[in-house]
């Protein structure tokens, strides 16, 4: 082993999922049990005490578990009955996800720019892919907002913008449950007709594999959803009156979630103080994230700026400190081969574009101790000035 092997410094975790696993102890090996011993793996008791718990921590009237994030959005999609000739917006600096669900409904995604301080879709930019939609001759029927990198969207200008076009307004949370918008918990009753999030294990909450939930406060679309999760089942799974899918949160990863929700909260509290740190130590070389008066984030990535050509050698300068990053997301869609043909809001989206080449994702979780993020963030600093 050379003496440059010798004293290159141990990586820190990007997400430390092994941290909270050390933290969570037994319980969730206990809870995981609990489930062996019943064999009850497909919508068994723990799936009903996770809906419950996961409509009450955010002030939903209902919360219906799914196989993932994904499906959590097509389910919705479904149930509107989105398909040929309705276009759905969609930000375009978001995971493809967003708008490959509606694509594959064969329905249109229309792609709008972005807030360049929040990095959440630009309301004015949707009400111009609204009117782009319109010109092409499709019906405007859904708004899928993004609360990107854990902080909500500015979904009280979305909710009246789709209630002037008689729209549904579908908040893609796959990144921020348990952020707050003026004062309320995203999924509550009201923020949106319906709120998608996704428990993908390096999510805020997050489970030991694919997992998703809806939140909404429409009974009848609650009803809708449980049928299309199962088939499309009506009095039981041999009675089909919709075309469905298989679409369950299987019940192991609903036991492990119950145990991980109990500790859920304090984990925000955690994330936030990291967050502060880092703006305290960064704010003066790059840029870092903005939190608009009234909201909270549960910060899924902590994502800096630095200025565009720079950011591979900055990258570079990171891992030889032994600190990971990420870019989230490097391409937008509207410039993806699977999406360039769908249409965008008519300025080209400058901002999705400007964005995509400057952010940069820092280790993040609520288990990163002081001097590892004292580590992160002098790394940072040097590789700036250096």
């Amino acid at each position: 082993m050379t003496q440059h092997a010798r004293l290159q410094p141990a990586p820190i975790p990007f997400i430390d999922v092994a941290a909270q696993r050390r933290a969570l102890g037994t319980r969730v090996d206990e809870a995981v049990a609990r489930v062996l011993g019943h064999c009850q793996f497909i919508l068994g008791p723990e799936v009903q005490t996770l809906e419950k718990d996961l409509a009450a921590f955010c002030g939903a009237s209902h919360a219906v578990t799914c196989a993932s994030g994904t499906d959590a959005l097509s389910l919705v999609l479904m149930a509107k009955g989105i398909g040929p000739g309705d276009a759905v917006i969609c930000p375009s600096f978001t995971f493809c996800a967003t708008a490959e669900v509606v694509a594959l409904h064969r329905a249109t995604p229309v792609f709008a720019d972005i807030d360049e301080a929040t990095y959440n879709i630009s309301v004015e930019s949707a009400a111009a892919a609204i009117a782009k939609a319109k010109q092409l001759g499709l019906k405007p029927r859904g708004i899928i907002p993004v609360d990107l990198f854990g902080l909500p969207a500015d979904l009280d200008g979305i909710a009246a913008l789709a209630k002037a076009e008689g729209m549904f307004v579908l908040d893609d949370a796959a990144q921020s449950y348990g952020a707050t918008y003026k004062g309320k918990r995203l999924g509550t009753d009201g923020l949106a007709t319906a709120t998608a999030t996704s428990f993908f294990p390096a999510k805020p909450l997050g489970c030991y594999g694919d997992g998703g939930a809806i939140f909404t406060d429409d009974a009848e679309l609650v009803a809708t959803l449980k049928s299309l999760r199962v088939h499309g089942h009506g009095s039981d799974k041999y009675d089909n009156v919709r075309i469905g899918l298989t679409s369950r949160l299987d019940t192991v990863q609903a036991a492990v979630l119950v145990e991980k929700l109990k500790i859920f909260a304090d984990e925000i509290l955690a994330r936030d103080a990291v967050a502060e740190r880092y703006a305290e130590g960064l704010a003066d070389v790059v840029g870092v994230p903005v939190v608009p008066e009234g909201y909270s984030s549960v910060w899924a990535q902590y994502t800096i700026r630095i200025p565009a050509g720079t950011r591979d050698a900055f990258a570079a300068a990171l891992k030889a400190d032994g600190v990971p990053t990420a870019i989230y997301y490097p391409i937008p869609l509207h410039r993806q081969v699977a999406y360039k043909h769908y249409p965008s809001a008519g300025n080209g989206l400058p901002v999705s574009d400007k964005v995509a080449a400057e952010v940069i994702s820092l280790p993040m979780h609520a288990y990163m101790d002081a001097p590892t993020q004292d580590r992160v963030i002098d790394s940072v600093r040097r590789a700036v000035k250096g």
